[in-house]
């Protein structure tokens, strides 16, 4: 089939072994933008295949750092060099606007070229102990990886995963939500482009009931790294313990972002709708319960409101857009369900709560931003992950009683305080049960420090150095400086 997107595979270009192809579909308009080869458990065989033997028989674990630094390097030369080509695609495939996307692919260039730069600066660790034993701590790759990744940031969350797991010299089979996988077919063309060897990034498409089903049971990798959601976390970390395998998940967020009477307005008021609306609200670590102290309560839903009904929805290309489509048909009715379940549970809509079908948007998958209010922490649309543009709305009286508020989740991923008052907001960060926090500010995330989250948000974390030692095992090597018999026997 011409112009069929396929799988790379062994340093090819492959079709799946079933011969089962998948529509690729544009979130804004519901156009068909590509066809790409559908794989499964036996097209993760052969890919485990090809990296097990890069990694052990032809030498990628024992590569020098230049070599990979170079190679990550070359990687985010290229794709800084077709940067506007990536974001062009991220945007049609996935919906968000063009300035995300160019966002998203500056940041994926940033983390190639900053897991090049400490490839060689990991350092071990040395003991002299007793009876003559030097014992050092070194750091080795820990073999075959396993990465899956969701729809929302579909070349950021590659690179987030791939750059550390090359940088430590371990080979990847790799999983692209099965419905944006075209900029990282993209990324992959530049693999090969710059040199890659044969084997040691494999990229293949299709379903996660297949693909990623085989990828955590598979006996021949020896970790996994996802990202997603936590009810497929569980399954994923079940499947795992086949071969007690190395694991790090990145999950579910249902992040509280308090805003104490204190703080500045108009900046709390921007990072509360950065926070929600931000892709969509198709974010991890969105700010999805805002935390209102009770003196500015209905002054600021009233400001927020004023702002939020001016968003610009639309096609993500189109200059002036604020606000893209959501994924697909299917997550636009799980999020219209949920804002008639708020509706239903008693909370009060501020605004939106629809569906966008004029001016030529009815083939689109457009929510409008929603905000409710006066909701309470047993609703559904306070303690489910919705991940779309609904922001729900709670009222606190203290420090004590927000934090309350703020822990009061399954989930601890993100979290945020806006405050003129620096020694509160370091108080309540520090009762915040969460792994990403901010302080008058919201969203933004640096690969030089580490991303993840608390209680059912996940385990493990990625970025910074943190992130580069998660691809690594630690091995003890103990050397007798006076060998000599012990005669125990």
């Amino acid at each position: 089939m011409e112009n069929l997107m396929k799988m790379y595979i062994d340093g090819e270009w492959v079709t799946s072994i079933s011969g089962e192809t998948r529509e690729i579909i544009n979130p804004a308009n519901g156009d068909i933008i590509g066809i790409c080869t559908e794989g499964d458990e036996r097209d993760v065989k052969e890919a485990v295949k090809a990296a097990k033997r890069a990694f052990y028989e032809d030498g990628w674990m024992d590569t020098t750092p230049d070599v990979r630094a170079a190679l990550l390097l070359k990687t985010a030369d290229l794709l800084e060099k077709r940067s506007e080509e990536f974001a062009l695609i991220e945007t049609i495939n996935n919906g968000k606007t063009l300035d995300e996307s160019r966002y998203d692919i500056s940041d994926s260039v940033h983390c190639l070229r900053y897991y090049a730069g400490i490839i060689n600066k990991p350092s071990g660790q040395t003991f002299y102990v007793e009876d003559n034993v030097q014992t050092m701590v070194i750091r080795e790759p820990i073999g075959v990886c396993g990465q899956i990744v969701p729809w929302n940031f579909p070349l950021l969350m590659a690179v987030w995963k791939l750059a550390p797991a090359l940088a430590a010299g371990n080979t990847v089979i790799f999983k692209p939500a099965e419905i944006t996988p075209m900029s990282v077919i993209k990324l992959f063309e530049i693999f090969h482009e710059v040199g890659i060897p044969k084997g040691v990034v494999n990229i293949v498409l299709g379903s996660g009931s297949k693909v990623g089903q085989e990828i955590a049971s598979n006996m021949d990798i020896d970790k996994i790294a996802f990202t997603g959601g936590t009810s497929t976390g569980r399954k994923i970390m079940s499947s795992a313990a086949a071969n007690i395998k190395n694991i790090s998940l990145e999950l579910g967020g249902k992040s509280p972002n308090i805003i104490f009477a204190d703080a500045d307005m108009e900046l709390a008021l921007d990072y509360a709708l950065y926070g929600i609306f931000l892709n969509q609200g198709q974010v991890c670590a969105a700010g999805s319960r805002l935390l209102l102290e009770d003196s500015i309560y209905d002054e600021f839903i009233e400001k927020l409101k004023q702002r939020a009904t001016k968003i610009k929805v639309g096609n993500g290309i189109d200059r002036d857009t604020k606000m893209g489509p959501l994924i697909s048909r299917d997550h636009m009715e799980k999020v219209l369900s949920y804002i008639e379940i708020g509706i239903n549970e008693g909370a009060r809509l501020v605004c939106g709560g629809h569906r966008i079908v004029d001016n030529g948007m009815d083939k689109g998958f457009f929510i409008e931003p929603t905000i409710f209010a006066d909701t309470t922490p047993d609703m559904r649309i306070v303690k489910e992950e919705i991940f779309g543009p609904v922001l729900v709305i709670q009222k606190f009286s203290d420090e004590k009683d927000s934090i309350r508020l703020a822990n009061d989740s399954e989930y601890g991923l993100a979290g945020a305080v806006f405050t003129k008052d620096i020694t509160k907001a370091m108080r309540v960060i520090k009762k915040l049960r969460a792994g990403i926090t901010w302080v008058n500010n919201y969203q933004p995330a640096y690969c030089e420090a580490p991303w993840g989250g608390y209680k059912q948000s996940g385990i493990g974390r990625e970025l910074g150095t943190i992130g580069y030692e998660e691809y690594t095992e630690v091995k003890q090597i103990s050397i007798n400086l006076a060998p000599k018999p012990n005669y125990w026997f």
